[in-house]
């Protein structure tokens, strides 16, 4: 009986032995052209369907059709009747629970990011959950501020509503004893806030319009390291605008071009009126929040549930500033009043919304961009998918409805969706739970936070923007990785914060599209050569090994041919190639000329063996004959070759061609437009000029579709100079080759003016080869007839 580990032995052997089989292959087919592919290969019709039968399947409806349709724009359809509620439904009122108190904080602290009274964003972070509630397709993310769309709408509403708008007389002020300027801050406020709704109910407009017209896709444009340099630049401004709050400073609104860089100048031009008791509180917030984050980061897996830190620190700085009084004793700057209940719904000011337009636009892609990545993350982590284009619609009606209720944008908040999916938030069950807990701080726990301090809330704000800080230590990483990802990522940032986030996103998104356009333009590119013993084909400057075929040059244009990029594929063949086709089809038309004056003037005469001059002397390139001949000559044909590579009797510097065959490989190239595919008909033709074949490999189908309706094919260019592969056009090259050389060469015939021997007569000669008639002369002395092939040239002498 065999041990087990011989048993052991033999089913390794046995298993090895299939592996070694696959790790080889063998393959023996035709060589394939175009042509000959679809002679054996049937191509399938596209069959598209009539118009009719478009209008049935659109209009086409059914039951099953009706429910569908319903579920697509209600995804609580698809997700409510699967709810498990013995599983879930805890979790689910433990994440809502915990998210809804950081929202209410949240809300409170990105109101002063919109210039709008703080109250305010409790409503921004109530409403919008409502309807997402029905219509959002994330199962994960928190809606409600985030702070750079924040930063975004206050940057629309002090534009629109600066405090010189508002500048009154003190002596005629009620209530007050001041006899200088003061700004009605109540009016301010009220215009403020009419503003942001305004804005939010417009970017809600915008967004159910992208979502209608199914263009989700343009968040694609969005690309990661220009969201990346953008919101790291929005987190600056952020800080920069909390700053003042947090030294409670008092410091004018600017706008536009440089406007971070003038509050920075003014903000430490009056750092002596600090506050110092909202200094302390703001940096002991800003230190106590950023350790137990941290804390918080290091021991999720031992931590259940995120220790509720702003909440915290809120319930802690709002009693110390009751209890100490500080606004008195300090001149402390507290929240003051926060109203309880909800203000009727009120319509939009549509006069507002030609000068806030552009920027709704901007607003309107940012915010959905930064919701769909969220949303993507934690859809692949629980394995679902969520519909962009539904998104769209879902934050568009959620924008319209809050902002009849007096709110700002709403998207979602990276660290609060954190919170909602580590406490073990499951569905959207918990969203509604967590707008139920800032319902409760609306109704009736507002009056409670009255006297925090602004400080505070600021401080709560610049703790939260540790995340996007870090995302400079990206750029290192993307520079390693590609240099023009990097590139995007400081351009984006830098242009976000001198130009202002609107002008800066804008100035990213087109220098983004100018590196596409510029690669594509430039594209790599390379000549290509065999490994051997296979078909396998990589550029010779990467490989040692890589072997080019004799006389084929082999190049790989990895980009579409366009009109832009038509002068890049030109240079590379050249490049490629090592010669200019026009220069040399030119030098030779002008070596020939040059050759039929010395004919004419009896400078040159031919024999077998090559070209003398009347003198006798042989020329450098061709050898003399060993035994001299007379001047007459036996009735007799003579072949004399030219070799255009060699150096000619002439003084014309003619370019060496050292290669008989060209192959384009295109698989790189997915489209090509009407000046490609003219251009390259062109190169075709240039390079036959000089007898030098052109082929093309690995091309797409759709490739060779837009070439049939391009009118590219006639009788000069077919489909038979397309191969499927490059090896197909290697070996039928070499077949070629192999097969002419054992065949007699095929001669063009040059007409050569009668008036160069102006007492011949004239007559027809018919060339069998290529059927051509040309016309000839001769006299009772000899014939002379010049054929010129653009490999060589001949000449025949009758004697």
């Amino acid at each position: 009986m065999p041990s087990a580990s011989g048993r052991a032995m033999a089913a390794g052997e046995r298993t090895e032995e299939p592996l070694a089989e696959l790790s080889h292959y063998v393959v023996a087919r035709p060589i394939y052209s175009e042509a000959g592919f679809q002679e054996e290969n049937e191509r399938r019709p596209p069959l598209p369907p009539t118009l009719r039968e478009r209008a049935q399947a659109a209009f086409r409806c059914s039951r099953k059709r009706a429910f569908q349709v319903a579920k697509s724009f209600l995804p609580i359809l698809e997700w409510l009747p699967n709810y498990r509620v013995k599983e879930w439904l805890v979790s689910d009122i433990i994440s809502g629970v915990s998210t809804g108190l950081v929202a209410t904080l949240q809300g409170l602290a990105y109101a002063l990011l919109v210039a709008v009274p703080v109250g305010y964003g409790l409503y921004s972070a109530f409403f919008p959950i409502l309807t997402y509630f029905f219509l959002g397709t994330s199962r994960h993310i928190s809606v409600g501020p985030f702070p750079v769309v924040s930063l975004m709408v206050g940057s629309v509403v002090l534009s629109m509503a600066p405090d010189d708008n508002f500048l009154i007389d003190g002596s005629n002020a009620t209530g007050t004893n001041g006899t200088g300027i003061m700004i009605d801050t109540e009016s301010r406020d009220a215009q403020r806030v009419l503003i942001a709704s305004t804005l939010t109910f417009l970017v809600g407009i915008l967004q159910v319009i992208f979502g209608a017209l199914q263009i989700g896709f343009i968040v694609r444009y969005l690309a990661d390291p220009l969201v990346g340099g953008f919101t790291t630049a929005a987190a600056f401004q952020v800080l920069v605008s909390q700053l003042k709050i947090v030294l409670n400073v008092s410091t004018k609104n600017y706008n536009g071009v440089l406007s971070i860089i003038y509050t920075l100048i003014e903000t430490f031009e009056r750092i002596g009126t600090t506050n110092i008791a909202d200094l302390i509180a703001g940096l002991l917030t800003i230190f106590v929040c950023m350790v137990v984050k941290e804390i918080n980061d290091r021991f999720k897996h031992k931590i259940p549930i995120p220790i509720p830190i702003e909440v915290i620190v809120t319930i802690v700085a709002t009693g110390v500033s009751y209890a100490a009084d500080l606004e008195k004793k300090y001149n402390a700057g507290i929240v003051k009043s926060i109203p309880r209940g909800f203000l009727p719904a009120e319509p939009p000011d549509v006069s507002m919304f030609s000068q806030m337009i552009a920027a709704s636009f901007s607003i309107a892609i940012v915010a959905y961009a930064i919701a769909v990545s969220v949303g993507k993350v934690y859809a692949t982590k629980y394995n679902y998918a969520i519909d962009g284009n539904q998104e769209f619609i879902a934050f568009g009606v959620s924008n319209i409805f809050s902002g009849a209720f007096s709110c700002f944008v709403a998207t979602t908040a990276l660290s609060r969706t954190a919170v909602q999916e580590s406490t073990g938030g499951k569905t959207q069950v918990a969203g509604i739970i967590s707008a139920g807990i800032v319902l409760i701080s609306i109704v009736a726990l507002g009056k409670l936070l009255e006297p925090l301090q602004k400080s505070v809330l600021a401080a709560v704000v610049i703790a939260n923007l540790k995340g996007m800080f870090m995302q400079v230590f990206d750029v290192p990483r993307l520079w390693r990785q590609n240099k023009v990802d990097a590139m995007i990522w400081v351009f984006t940032c830098i242009a976000s914060i001198i130009l202002g986030l609107d002008l800066g996103l804008l100035a990213g998104l087109l220098f983004g599209l100018l590196t596409v356009v510029l690669r594509v333009q430039f594209p790599s590119w390379g000549g290509f050569g065999n490994i051997p013993g296979t078909d396998i084909y990589k550029k010779v400057k990467d490989y040692k090994n890589v072997i080019e075929p004799e006389g084929v040059k082999i190049l790989k244009f990895a980009s579409p041919i366009f009109y832009a990029n038509i002068d890049g594929l030109k240079s590379s063949l050249k490049s490629t190639v090592g010669f200019d086709a026009v220069k040399v089809y030119n030098k030779r038309l002008k070596a020939l000329r040059k050759i039929q004056k010395l004919i004419k003037k009896g400078k040159l005469k031919a024999t077998k063996n090559g070209i003398i001059s009347e003198s006798g002397i042989s020329n450098e390139v061709f050898e003399t004959d060993e035994e001299p001949e007379d001047n007459d000559f036996p009735t007799k044909e003579v072949e004399i070759q030219v070799d255009w590579n060699s150096e000619l009797p002439l003084k014309v510097n003619i370019p060496k061609v050292p290669i008989h065959s060209l192959i384009l490989d295109f698989g790189a190239v997915t489209f090509l437009d009407i000046v490609a595919v003219r251009s390259i008909k062109t190169i075709i033709r240039e390079f036959e000029r000089i007898d030098v074949r052109v082929y093309f490999a690995s091309y797409q189908d759709n490739v060779i579709s837009q070439l049939e309706q391009s009118a590219f094919f006639d009788d000069t260019v077919r489909k038979d100079i397309f191969f499927l592969t490059v090896h197909d056009a290697v070996l039928y090259i070499r077949n070629q080759m192999a097969y002419s050389d054992n065949q007699d060469p095929i001669f063009e015939k040059v007409w050569i003016p009668s008036t160069v021997f102006p007492f011949f007569l004239s007559c027809n000669i018919h060339c069998i080869n290529c059927h051509f008639h040309c016309s000839m002369a001769h006299s009772e002395v000899n014939i002379l007839t010049v054929i010129l092939q653009f490999r060589n040239l001949y000449c025949l002498y009758y004697f």
